[in-house]
């Protein structure tokens, strides 16, 4: 055979199955554009000029590395569609007198082709995009826009090494199915799992069990800390849920259906429902894997948008002053050094301030009891999570002074006030010590500390200082008796606005911390406008990454459900050609195929649905340990996200339906 041979072959295979090459190849420039974008952008010095750019960076450099590896393993899931498709064809180039050897490099040309062509023109993609997105990420960021235009050197090597690295290894997976397989196999490889599969109950019931299971612990989580590890749990048990119900649950209902003669006996009914059981085998992770694509996307888009979105309400609850300042076991003398330090770092630099606030606490950590706070580990061990709880002890004066206002308590009275889940009794016992709620509170509008708190807090405004210092004492006591150490610890809280630029703030930030240094307990100083900097960074730089493999997991939604479409069409164009021998018409065909396609294209979404529903307790836990406190915001962006991807995904019924219906008529 000549040297040009191969080539020609090659690309006549390519160009005359265009049909399904042309989706592929186009994925394949994608993801190659999309990991040169966030390589490129994840090296970009530029960034480093930004406060909060080195956050954004890092995850950057995360997010480039989740790219390659879902593009690992959707172009080999994608791949595997053409390779069936493409397997009979092999099985008559053997018969037709071709080797093995042969075979081998016709994949291997029509591989390289493929990769080749993908690498360049989405590296080329990539360049002309890249400019484009990092101005919209310096926008997202709120950062001056840069003039400009460079190339990568790094991120293009790394975006040929590693789709060159998937090419060859989809190649020697092609080069393993030809290899191992005889003419007769492979002219008879597109159909493999045309047989009518076994209803397997067991692997039903596993499946529901792995779904309750991973439901279940999204639902019943109830400490944040803990949210994080159980969620990789439930997502690991659902996913496998998906699959095995799937692929179990879907052969059982299509069984169901074909016993229901009253249905069944239905022209458009029957061949959809008898033709989809014989595939369901291997159709049935297809869908899972559509029903998982569709839940991350969901799952992605609503927490990043919703945190980014409310970025504002967070970064005001967390510094609810210009300048912060937190000090432990502060004292009186020290308050009074402390706001000392605000006015002549305000005189030195002649700037006004104004709103100052400043109290001090005692925080301790403890269960919840009925109406017993236990504050030693020995007492709560055992006991749900769900009642562990953050307590506050402060004085009323503080509170009236950080409130605006001016309650009265009675000796034994306190007032409290929760976070979260509210405080129900009239009593509250603490320490050994009993007293009557006055008055439960609705706000507490000042307590910075507990608005960033990831797990229920109760604050307990008690008459004065020396019945504070009472329970500090007694807190003392149970640390020193259990042998755990620590000390109580009164915690003081300042802040001040201070009106001037960012720059003046940050002098005025220093001008306190160098007077600060000079006392005995030790202070953490804040600045509101650097924390929300780093609040954008981190924030911008989640939204963006959300945003990125949304996308790629929006085309690979997409594409695998082009390739399941044409693939069931092309498995049953002889039915329907048979079908149509014995009087049944185009309308006929259209309602059968309408049928058919509706019995399960929709499943994955309604799935997704569900499996976003459930996820939704735990991933609120996750967005309070962000800072996301509005569960409304959450709740309606989750919502919206559903609704629109719903719509989107209605769009592609539409497209694939088409093709579809070309393919079987």
């Amino acid at each position: 055979m000549s040297r040009g041979f191969y080539l020609k072959l090659s690309l006549q295979n390519i160009k005359k199955n265009r049909k399904i090459y042309l989706p592929y190849l186009l994925m394949t420039t994608f993801i190659t554009a999309m990991y040169y974008i966030i390589y490129s952008l994840s090296v970009n010095k530029g960034l480093d000029h930004m406060r909060g750019g080195a956050s954004l960076r890092q995850m950057l450099g995360m997010g480039c590395g989740i790219v390659g590896f879902f593009a690992l393993v959707f172009l080999f899931y994608i791949n595997s569609f053409i390779m069936k498709r493409r397997k009979k064809e092999f099985g008559l180039y053997s018969i037709l007198g071709m080797e093995k050897r042969h075979l081998g490099r016709v994949v291997l040309w029509e591989t390289a082709i493929i990769g080749v062509f993908s690498i360049v023109m989405g590296i080329l993609v990539g360049i002309l995009l890249n400019k484009l997105i990092y101005l919209g990420l310096l926008n997202l960021f709120q950062a001056e826009i840069s003039l400009g235009f460079e190339i990568a050197p790094s991120a293009v090597l790394a975006a040929v090494r590693w789709i060159g690295i998937i090419q060859i290894l989809i190649f020697l997976n092609g080069l393993r199915q030809i290899w191992f397989l005889n003419p007769i196999e492979l002219l008879h490889g597109e159909n493999v799992g045309e047989r009518e599969p076994k209803t397997k109950i067991i692997m039903a019931i596993l499946g529901l069990l792995c779904l309750g299971a991973g439901y279940y612990l999204a639902v019943a989580t109830v400490n944040p800390m803990a949210a994080i590890f159980i969620l990789m749990i439930a997502i690991l048990l659902v996913m496998a849920g998906t699959y095995l119900t799937f692929t179990a649950g879907s052969i059982a209902l299509l069984k169901l259906l074909r016993k229901n003669k009253n249905y069944y006996y239905k022209t458009r009914h029957f061949v959809s429902v008898s033709g989809m059981i014989y595939r369901m085998k291997q159709n049935a992770v297809g869908l899972a894997n559509v029903a998982i694509l569709s839940t991350g996307v969901l799952l992605m888009i609503s927490t990043t948008f919703s945190l980014y979105v409310d970025l504002n309400n967070i970064i005001e609850n967390r510094y609810p002053r210009d300048i912060i300042v937190s000090g432990y076991r502060t004292t009186e003398d020290e308050t009074d050094k402390v706001l000392q330090s605000f006015k002549d770092a305000a005189n030195g630099l002649q700037l006004e301030t104004e709103n100052l606030f400043y109290y001090s606490d005692i925080s301790m950590g403890g269960v919840l009891q009925g109406e017993e706070l236990l504050t030693d580990l020995d007492s709560v061990y055992g006991l749900s999570n769900s009642d562990v709880r953050n307590i506050y002890i402060l004085t009323l004066d503080d509170y009236n002074r950080i409130n605006g206002e001016n309650k009265n308590l009675e000796e034994g009275e306190v007032l409290v006030y929760s976070n979260r889940t509210p405080y129900k009794h009239q009593k509250v016992k603490l320490l050994g010590k009993t007293f009557t709620v006055k008055e439960h509170l609705k706000d507490f509008s000042q307590s910075s500390s507990m608005s960033s708190d990831v797990i229920d807090s109760l604050a307990m405004v008690v008459k004065n200082s020396e019945i504070k210092m009472e329970l500090a004492d007694l807190q003392q006591t149970v640390l020193d008796n259990t042998g755990n150490g620590g000390y109580s610890n009164n915690e003081g809280f300042y802040g001040i606005d201070v009106k001037g630029d960012k720059d003046q703030k940050a002098l005025y930030q220093n001008r306190i911390k160098a007077e600060l240094e000079t006392l005995s307990s030790s202070y953490r100083i804040e600045n509101k406008e650097a924390g929300r900097m780093d609040f954008l960074g981190t924030y911008s730089g989640l939204l963006f990454i959300g945003i990125f493999l949304s996308l790629l997991f929006i085309v690979a939604t997409v594409l695998i459900i082009y390739y399941k479409q044409i693939s069931e069409g092309y498995d049953d164009r002889g039915r329907f050609e048979i079908m149509q021998k014995v009087g049944m018409d185009k309308r006929e065909i259209r309602r059968s195929i309408n049928s058919q396609v509706l019995q399960v294209f929709f499943l994955p979404l309604v799935t997704a649905g569900i499996h976003t529903g459930f996820a939704f307790p735990i991933m609120r836990k996750l967005m309070l340990m962000l800072g996301l406190n509005n569960t409304d915001l959450y709740l309606a962006v989750t919502g919206i996200c559903f609704l629109v991807f719903a719509v989107f995904y209605a769009m592609i019924y539409k497209m694939t339906a088409r093709v579809y219906y070309k393919i079987v008529s």
